[in-house]
C-alpha cells in the first residue's frame, strides 16, 4: 500500500516512486520538481535534459544511470510478451484515465462495486512491467510507424508565459515601494500636525486618507507580478487532431442563461446560440444548453426558430470562415467583407444568407410583439395544450432537445451540435437561488445528457466573437504540463455599442487589462461570471490532482506570490501537531468525499466505506446516473446509462427539491449566499488549491452589450457591490475563511479582500468629497500652513501617484483616457451605488430585508447611442447630485467670503477651490448624463458659464465700478438738513 504522503508526478499523475537507494526519486535538485522516473526517461529520450520548471540541467550522474537502464531495457525488449498491458505513463493523450462502470440489473449496488473493481484492475496493472518503446513499435506495422508518430510541434508546450520586461516592471515596483514609504512619512506629518481650529474636519480627513491608503495597498500589491500568455493552436491540432484519426479534443458543454425575454431580447440570445453552434470545433464535442429561468414560451418559440435557422447559418460560417459568427454583428460590420474571400460563390450566398436572416428577424420580432400581451387563459402550444410555464413561480421542469443526436442536420446533410432547452422546476416555498441555482441545474442536466469534462458559461448577451476561442482555452486545459491544476480559464469581457469616450467606464478596461493580468501571475484571475471555461471536476468540489500532501517539502512555488521557485531541497521530517492540524483544515476545504488520486492509499474495506452510496447521495443528491457521471474524469455518458431514460433522469435532477440536504451551493457547483455568485465560486476553488488562467487572444473571444445609460449602469454597479457586501458578512469572507488550509496565496487573498471591502470605501469617499465644500462655507481648512518639509511630502505624494499611473499604463497598454474614466466612475459609483449597497447589505443581515435588483436591459439597437441620454430617475442619483450642488455653492460662497475679507484671504481660497474643483471634475460625467438631451449646448459650457457667472456677479456687486464712492457722514448730514 502506498504512503499517503507520497509525491505525485506533475506530468502523468502517478506516484514519483523511489530510487535505487529507497529514497524518493528527485530529478531536479534545484527546485524539486515532482516527476516520476518513467516520465523523466521519456524526456531524456526526446532530448530534453533540463528541468521543465526552473530550466536547470539535470545531474550528470543521474543521466548516466538512466542511459544504462535504457540500454538494459532495449536488450530485454525482445523477451517481453506481446500480451503485456500498456503502462500508465502515456503521453500526448487528452485524459488521464478511463473508468469502467458497466451496469448489471441483478447487482444490488452496481455502480460502487464496479468502481472498486476498476481500481483493483488499475492497481494490478501497475504491478506489471511497462512496455518499452521498442516493444510498442514492434506491434505497429512498419508501414504505419511513420504515420503514428506525432508532428514535431505536437511534443511542444501548447502555451507559454511571457513575463513583462524587467525594464518596465522594475521601475514600477520601485515606485510602488517608494510611494509606500512616502505615505508613511505623509501620515506621520498629518497625525503630528493637527489643525486645532478645525479639529473635527482634520480628524475626518485623516481617517479617510488612512482608509484610502489601505484600499490602495489592497488594489496595488496583487499587481506585483503581471504576466502575458501566448497560445499555440496549431500545436493543439497537431497533438489531438491527427489526419485520418478521430479528433481527441475534449468535449465542451456551453451554458447560456436568460430570465426575462422582454428585458433580454430573444434576438440577442439567438445570436449568442448561433455563434456557439457555428464554432470552429468538432460538432460532436459541442453541446449548447439554454437555461430559461423565466419559463417563457417566447424564449422557447424563439429557440425553435433559432434551431431552424442554424441549419443554414452553420454551414455558411464554416464554408467561408467568417468572423464573428453571430449574424446580427457579422452583417452590421462596416468593413470590406470581400477581403480574403476567394470563392466566386461567396457574394451570392452571402446575399441570400442576409435575406434569410432578415426573414428570421421578422419571425422572432413577430413572436416578441405577440408576447407583449398575455392572454387571460394563458399561452397554449401548437397542439392546443396549455404552456406548462404559464405560472412562472409554479411549473414543472421542462427539457427539449432541438439539434444534435435527435436527427436534425444542416442543409448540407452534416451533423449539428446539440441544442437543449432547459427550464428548471419552480414551486412555492423553495429557495431557487436565482442565477446560481439555474447554473447548478445546468451542471446536473449536462452531466446526465452529455457530461463533457469542460463547461463554458455565457450570459445571453455575450456572443462568441472568435470562433477559435474554445481552442484557445484547450491550449491550457489539455496541456499536461499546465492543465492539471487549472480550475478555469477566464477570458476578458469586451463590449459592443459603447460610445467612443466610454463616459460611464462600461468597458472596465483597467480591471480587465491591468488587475486581471496581475492576478494571473499569482494564483489566477477571479471568475467574473461569463466567458469562463471550467474544469467540471473543480465544480464538483474535488481538489487539484497534483496538490502535494507535504506542503513544505513538495511545494514548488512561493506562498507569497506563487511566481518564484523554491530553492530548498525536500527533506522528510516528522509532522508536528501544528502541521497535522493544518492538514486537517485542508481536508475541510475539500467539498468532495475524497480525491480520486488518494483512493489507492486505503485498503479495500476503507475504500468501500469511502465510496458508499450514502456518502455520495448526501453530497450530490439522489440520482445514481448523475453520481456515476461525477466519477468519470474524462466525461462522457456512462455505458450503463439507458438512453431511453436519460431525459426522465435529467428532469429529475432539475426538480426544485433535488438540492435539499445536499452540498449543492454550499461546497459544490456555483456557491449560494451572494448575488455575485461568480466571485464566491472562484474563491472557493482557489481556497482548495486550484489555480486559474487568464487568456487574452488577439481577437476578443467573446463580446457583449453593456448598459449604456447612467441609471442602468449604476444599478449594475449596485448589484456587484451588494454581492461583495454579502460575502463580507458571510462565513466565506476572505478575511477569515480558508486560513487553515494554506492553499490560498497571500497576494491572492489581498485581491479577494479588495473585492469584498471596496463598497465600504463609499463612506470615507462621500465624507472626503464633502470636505472641500464645508471648508469653503465655514472658512476652515483641513491642512495647516505648510512648512518646507510638508511641501516636499505633498509634492512627492502627488508625483508618486502620477508616476505609478504612467508606469502602469506602460506595461499594460491601457490608454490614459481609460484610466481617467475609471477614476471618474470610481468616484461616481462610490458616492451612489456603493453607498446604497453597504446599507442594503447590513439591512439584509440584521433585519432580513432582501433587496431585489433589476435585470439590466440589453439594447438590441444602440448605433446612435440614443439610450446614452435617457435619464431614469432613481434614488441612486441623489447623493452625487447633492455633492455637485454643495461643491458648486461652496465655490461661490468661497469667492464671496474672500471678497469680503480682502487680499489676505485669496491665498487659502485657492487651496480650497482646487479640491472642490477636483470633486466636480470627477463627477462631470455624472452631471453630463444627468442633463440628458434637453439642451443642445455642450454641458461643459453650461457648467462653467453658471459657475463663472456666479463668481463675477459677486465681484461686480462688491466693486461696483460705475458708481462713485459717497461719504456716509456727508450723506447723513444732508438728509438731516433736508428733514429740517
Amino acid at each position: 500500500m502506498m504512503e499517503s504522503g507520497a509525491q505525485v508526478c506533475h506530468t502523468c499523475g502517478e506516484n514519483v516512486g523511489l530510487n535505487a537507494n529507497g529514497e524518493p526519486f528527485v530529478a531536479c535538485h534545484e527546485c524539486n520538481f515532482p516527476i516520476c522516473k518513467t516520465c523523466f526517461e521519456y524526456d531524456l529520450k526526446e532530448g530534453r535534459k533540463a528541468c521543465l520548471r526552473c530550466g536547470s540541467p539535470y545531474d550528470e550522474n543521474l543521466l548516466d544511470d538512466v542511459e544504462k537502464a535504457s540500454a538494459d531495457q532495449s536488450t530485454m525488449a525482445s523477451h517481453l510478451s506481446k500480451s503485456q498491458e500498456v503502462g500508465t505513463h502515456a503521453r500526448h493523450i487528452s485524459s488521464v484515465s478511463t473508468l469502467d462502470s458497466e451496469m448489471t440489473e441483478d447487482n444490488g449496488n452496481p455502480i460502487w462495486k464496479n468502481r472498486v473493481e476498476s481500481w483493483k484492475e488499475k492497481k494490478s496493472k501497475k504491478k506489471k512491467p511497462a512496455k518499452t518503446k521498442a516493444d510498442t513499435e514492434a506491434q505497429v506495422p512498419p508501414e504505419q510507424q511513420m504515420e503514428a508518430k506525432p508532428a514535431l510541434d505536437a511534443s511542444q508546450p501548447l502555451s507559454t508565459i511571457i513575463p513583462i520586461p524587467k525594464s518596465r516592471l522594475a521601475p514600477y515596483r520601485t515606485v510602488i515601494v517608494m510611494r509606500l514609504i512616502i505615505l508613511g512619512l505623509f501620515f506621520h506629518y498629518r497625525v503630528t500636525n493637527p489643525v486645532e481650529s478645525a479639529f473635527p474636519l482634520w480628524l475626518t480627513s485623516v481617517i479617510c486618507e488612512i482608509w484610502f491608503a489601505f484600499s490602495w495597498v489592497l488594489d496595488q500589491f496583487p499587481k506585483w507580478y503581471p504576466i502575458n500568455r501566448e497560445t499555440y493552436i496549431d500545436r493543439l491540432s497537431a497533438r489531438y487532431e491527427r489526419e485520418g484519426e478521430p479528433s481527441e479534443l475534449a468535449a465542451v458543454d456551453f451554458f447560456v442563461s436568460t430570465v426575462d425575454p422582454l428585458k433580454e431580447p430573444p434576438l440577442i440570445t439567438a445570436n449568442t446560440v448561433l455563434s456557439i453552434l457555428a464554432l470552429d470545433y468538432p460538432v460532436d464535442k459541442v453541446s449548447c444548453y439554454v437555461s430559461d429561468d423565466g419559463a417563457s414560451m417566447l424564449s422557447f418559440e424563439s429557440l425553435v426558430e433559432t434551431a431552424d435557422f442554424a441549419r443554414k447559418w452553420v454551414p455558411f460560417c464554416k464554408k467561408f470562415s467568417i468572423e464573428p459568427r453571430a449574424p446580427e454583428f457579422y452583417f452590421s460590420q462596416k468593413i470590406d467583407y470581400l477581403k480574403d474571400k476567394v470563392q466566386p460563390s461567396f457574394v451570392k450566398e452571402r446575399r441570400a444568407m442576409k435575406r434569410d436572416y432578415e426573414e428570421f428577424k421578422i419571425r422572432v420580432n413577430a413572436l416578441v410583439a405577440k408576447a407583449q400581451k398575455t392572454p387571460e387563459e394563458g399561452w397554449t402550444m401548437q397542439d392546443g395544450t396549455p404552456w406548462p410555464g404559464n405560472n412562472t413561480r409554479d411549473h414543472p421542469g421542462m427539457i427539449q432537445v432541438f439539434l444534435g443526436y435527435s436527427g436534425a442536420r444542416d442543409i448540407e446533410g452534416n451533423e449539428l451540435p446539440r441544442l437543449v432547452y432547459v427550464s428548471r422546476e419552480k414551486r412555492p416555498g423553495y429557495q431557487h437561488h436565482k442565477k446560481a441555482g439555474a447554473e447548478n441545474a445546468l451542471v446536473r442536466v449536462s452531466a446526465v445528457l452529455t457530461n463533457a469534462p469542460y463547461i463554458l458559461n455565457l450570459d445571453c448577451d455575450h456572443y462568441v466573437n472568435n470562433s477559435k476561442a474554445v481552442r484557445e482555452a484547450m491550449c491550457f486545459m489539455m496541456d499536461p504540463q499546465v492543465g492539471r491544476d487549472v480550475c478555469y480559464v477566464q477570458f476578458p469581457q469586451r463590449f459592443d455599442g459603447i460610445d467612443r469616450s466610454d463616459r460611464y467606464a462600461n468597458r472596465n478596461t483597467v480591471f480587465f487589462d491591468v488587475n486581471m493580468k496581475g492576478l494571473d501571475g499569482i494564483q489566477g484571475p477571479v471568475y467574473v461570471g461569463t466567458g469562463c471555461v471550467f474544469n467540471r471536476q473543480a465544480l464538483y468540489g474535488y481538489g487539484p490532482p497534483s496538490m502535494p500532501s507535504f506542503p513544505k517539502s513538495s511545494s514548488s512555488s512561493c506562498s507569497w506570490c506563487g511566481c518564484c521557485s523554491c530553492c530548498c531541497p525536500s527533506k522528510k521530517e516528522p509532522k508536528d501537531p501544528s502541521e497535522l492540524y493544518r492538514d486537517a483544515k485542508r481536508e475541510e476545504l475539500d467539498a468532495a468525499i475524497f480525491n480520486l488520486r488518494e483512493i489507492e492509499n486505503y485498503d479495500e474495506y476503507e475504500r468501500s466505506m469511502l465510496i458508499s452510496q450514502t456518502s455520495f447521495e448526501k453530497t450530490f443528491g439522489l440520482s445514481s446516473v448523475f453520481i456515476e457521471s461525477t466519477l468519470m474524469e474524462n466525461g462522457g455518458v456512462a455505458e450503463s446509462a439507458n438512453p431511453s431514460t436519460l431525459i426522465k433522469e435529467a428532469i429529475h435532477v432539475i426538480s426544485c427539491g433535488y438540492e435539499e440536504k445536499t452540498a449543492w451551493g454550499k461546497e459544490i457547483g456555483w456557491i449560494y449566499g451572494s448575488v455575485t455568485e461568480d466571485i464566491l465560486t472562484g474563491f472557493k476553488m482557489h481556497c482548495r488549491g486550484w489555480r486559474s488562467i487568464y487568456c487574452m487572444p488577439l481577437r476578443p473571444a467573446f463580446k457583449g452589450s453593456a448598459p449604456i445609460n447612467l441609471s442602468d449602469r449604476l444599478h449594475q454597479v449596485l448589484r456587484w457591490a451588494l454581492g461583495s457586501v454579502e460575502i463580507f458578512l458571510s462565513r466565506h469572507c476572505p478575511l477569515w475563511y480558508g486560513f487553515g488550509g494554506g492553499r490560498l496565496k497571500w497576494l491572492q487573498r489581498l485581491a479577494y479582500i479588495n473585492t469584498i471591502v471596496y463598497p465600504f470605501t463609499s463612506l470615507p469617499l462621500i465624507a472626503y468629497c464633502s470636505l472641500p465644500a464645508i471648508c469653503l462655507l465655514t472658512g476652515k481648512f483641513i491642512i495647516p500652513t505648510l512648512s518646507n518639509l510638508a511641501s516636499v511630502l505633498f509634492l512627492g505624494l502627488f508625483v508618486s501617484i502620477i508616476v505609478t499611473a504612467v508606469l502602469e499604463l506602460r506595461w499594460s497598454g491601457v490608454s490614459i483616457e481609460d484610466l481617467w474614466r475609471n477614476e471618474q466612475f470610481w468616484v461616481i459609483g462610490g458616492v451612489s451605488a456603493h453607498l446604497f449597497a453597504v446599507f442594503q447589505g447590513i439591512l439584509k443581515m440584521l433585519a432580513g430585508i432582501d433587496t431585489n435588483f433589476t435585470v439590466t436591459a440589453k439594447a438590441a439597437d444602440d448605433a446612435d447611442f440614443g439610450e446614452l441620454y435617457i435619464v431614469k430617475w432613481t434614488t441612486l442619483l441623489i447623493p452625487p447630485t447633492t455633492l455637485l450642488i454643495v461643491n458648486m455653492v461652496g465655490v461661490v460662497a468661497g469667492f464671496s467670503d474672500a471678497l469680503n475679507k480682502g487680499y489676505e484671504a485669496w491665498g487659502p481660497l485657492f487651496g480650497k477651490v482646487f479640491f472642490s474643483f477636483w470633486v466636480i471634475l470627477h463627477l462631470y460625467p455624472f452631471l453630463k448624463g444627468l442633463m440628458g438631451r434637453q439642451n443642445r449646448t455642450p454641458t461643459i459650457v453650461v457648467l462653467w458659464s453658471v459657475l463663472l457667472a456666479s463668481v463675477f456677479s459677486l465681484v461686480w456687486v462688491r466693486i461696483n465700478p460705475f458708481v462713485n464712492t459717497v461719504d456716509s457722514t456727508a450723506l447723513a448730514s444732508s438728509c438731516i438738513s433736508i428733514d429740517c
